[in-house]
């Protein structure tokens, strides 16, 4: 049957139809949707893990068990997972294990745009690449078949055209594999004995993975015009597809570790002009230009964010079709917290204060934009702990009075426990913010171990932050509402003055969860208002000023209350 389909959604569907039993995963965009969608099989079990090594971690004890596993993550995730991911390349697989990996070139929800192909040359384990859904669908069934064939696990590198593109998909039956555990230690255990053992494995495996590169149908050659030769993958096959029809030769590569060498000199042989289209870093042109070929690639492109068809054309001195420029100038829309966000209340307290705040990966992270311009430095998941803890021991007591860590209650179960154990044990007086919003809200809403519910919903166990913080050794623990501004103030004032490490728990559900009621929109009496602007400070999306006068949107005011606390003069009320 053929269906259109999200490449995520591919994906999950290669999940079912290639028997996959588990899945374990950490959203991230622009992965999130494949879980999202595998939960749908009734004949898989999915769960999200609190961080990608657990996730990881769990899906190599699956394949273990005898039962085809999954784990998904985005680029930086994968960062999270290398551990056991270059481990996994000794012990190989029992069934059959996959991971994939969604890059985002372009950044549009990431703080860096790293190529994770460098991961799979690394770990030296195989990698796909599909460049569209129904490629999707199909590598990864076939990437399960390899992760037997070869005693490997097999990454998939998605990024975020593919994963969040639709073309049609040509869908099967699933197909049941169970395999039996075997006790095996030279195999599994990985002491230093028998890792030294397992090592030349990997690279007879390497070898054999060469050769199936050369055959496979994964990498094929698209003749025409020999003039032009393209080596390619990914969305940029779609792009030079689009860009030169039958005008160039095309070597597509969906295996792209390791990559032919036969195969590559067989077509450069034929083609007049070789150039690799590859988006971010020179992995294929480096590995064409160590076969002694002459090859085109960085010197045209880019190796910083997506490419397009236009972008190809330019570089390639094909005319490039213009737009239309409108006459009006079109605002800017920068991103901004939602109205009703329970943080935005937290954040101006910590302005108001002129903290020091160094904060970490969430919608929080919005907290760095104007008006409320309050967070200085953002790193990576869990690092706000961390860094503020060294911050504190190299400034002293000066720093530590107006120095806070801000961390979510999902970021905080994936990284940021170590952070707090750290702050603990070696006493730093750091004061700790964790903004619980009771779910993973930067990537769509999905469970954690402290919302009580699993992926589908149902009840699971429950992390108590507020008994697990003084269970790692911080005495002062402390619960604010975030709509209460004075309550924040005086939360904030007391733990920076503390002499011992603190955790502020700033706890109030996301205001875009369907579960949430809201009061009636709030309405300002412009007779009472005399234009001061305080309630612009919040940067809240529903205020805007109207002729010296605020204006509440009713279509976006939940009724928070926060503005009314700022005004001087009352001139908020309810409708």
């Amino acid at each position: 049957m053929k269906a259109l389909m999200l490449g995520n959604a591919a994906i999950a569907r290669g999940l079912y139809e290639a028997g996959a039993a588990f899945v374990s995963s950490y959203p991230g965009t622009p992965s999130t949707e494949i879980t999202e969608q595998a939960v749908k099989y009734d004949e898989i079990y999915c769960e999200w893990a609190p961080n990608e090594k657990s996730a990881m971690e769990a899906a190599f004890g699956a394949s273990l068990a005898g039962r085809r596993s999954f784990c998904g993550q985005k680029h930086v995730g994968l960062n999270v997972a290398a551990d056991p991911l270059f481990t996994m390349s000794y012990t190989g697989v029992n069934a059959g294990l996959v991971v994939v990996v969604a890059d985002d070139a372009g950044m549009h929800s990431s703080q860096n745009e790293q190529d994770s192909r460098h991961y799979a040359i690394a770990a030296k384990v195989p990698m796909l690449e599909p460049s569209d859904s129904a490629e999707a669908l199909e590598f990864t069934k076939l990437a399960f078949d390899m992760s037997e064939q070869f005693d490997t696990p097999v990454l998939i590198k998605m990024c975020t055209r593919v994963a969040h593109s639709q073309s049609i998909v040509e869908t099967g039956e699933r197909v049941e594999h169970v395999r039996q555990y075997q006790k095996d230690i030279a195999k599994y255990v990985m002491m230093p004995g028998n890792a030294k053992r397992r090592h030349p494995i990997v690279e007879a495996r390497t070898r054999k993975l060469i050769e199936y590169a050369e055959t496979t149908p994964l990498n094929r050659i698209e003749w025409g015009s020999t003039e032009l030769g393209i080596i390619t993958s990914s969305t940029c096959y779609q792009y030079v597809k689009e860009v030169f029809g039958d005008e160039a030769s095309v070597l597509k590569l969906g295996l792209i570790n390791p990559l032919p060498i036969e195969l590559i000199k067989t077509f450069a042989s034929k083609v007049k002009r070789l150039v690799v289209v590859e988006e971010l870093d020179p992995i294929i042109e480096t590995h064409v230009r160590s076969l002694g070929l002459t090859v085109e690639g960085k010197n045209l492109l880019p190796m910083i964010d997506e490419f397009s068809q236009n972008m190809i054309a330019e570089a390639f001195g094909r005319s490039v079709p213009r737009g239309v420029k409108l006459d009006d100038e079109i605002p800017m829309r920068p991103p901004v917290m939602c109205a009703g966000c329970p943080h935005r209340g937290l954040f101006y307290s910590l302005k108001k204060r002129k903290c020091t705040v160094l904060g970490d990966i969430g919608c929080y992270t919005l907290g760095a934009v104007p008006p409320l311009a309050t967070i200085e430095m953002t790193l990576c998941m869990g690092a706000s702990i961390g860094a503020t803890h060294g911050f504190n021991k190299m400034l002293g007591r000066e720093s530590e009075s107006k120095t806070v860590a801000v961390i979510g209650d999902s970021t905080f179960m994936h990284s940021g426990m170590t952070g707090l154990a750290n702050v603990a044990y070696n006493q730093s007086n750091s004061t700790v913010i964790i903004l619980d919003n009771s779910i993973t809200g930067m990537t769509g809403h999905q469970q954690n171990p402290t919302t009580g519910l699993n992926i589908k919903g149902d009840p699971a166990g429950k992390i108590d932050l507020e008994a697990l913080c003084r269970a790692m050794g911080i005495n002062r623990v402390r619960v604010v509402d975030p709509y209460d501004l004075k309550a924040c103030d005086e939360a904030i004032k007391e733990e920076l003055a503390a002499e011992e490490p603190s955790v502020i728990i700033s706890r109030r559900p996301c205001a875009l969860l369907k579960t949430v009621k809201h009061k009636a929109p709030l309405i300002v009496d412009k007779s009472k208002c005399i234009g001061c602007k305080s309630c612009m400070k919040i940067g809240c999306p529903a205020i805007s000023m109207v002729e010296g006068k605020a204006v509440v949107d009713q279509t976006q005011c939940v009724g928070c209350g926060v503005c009314s606390q700022l005004c001087p003069k009352k001139a908020f009320a309810s409708t």
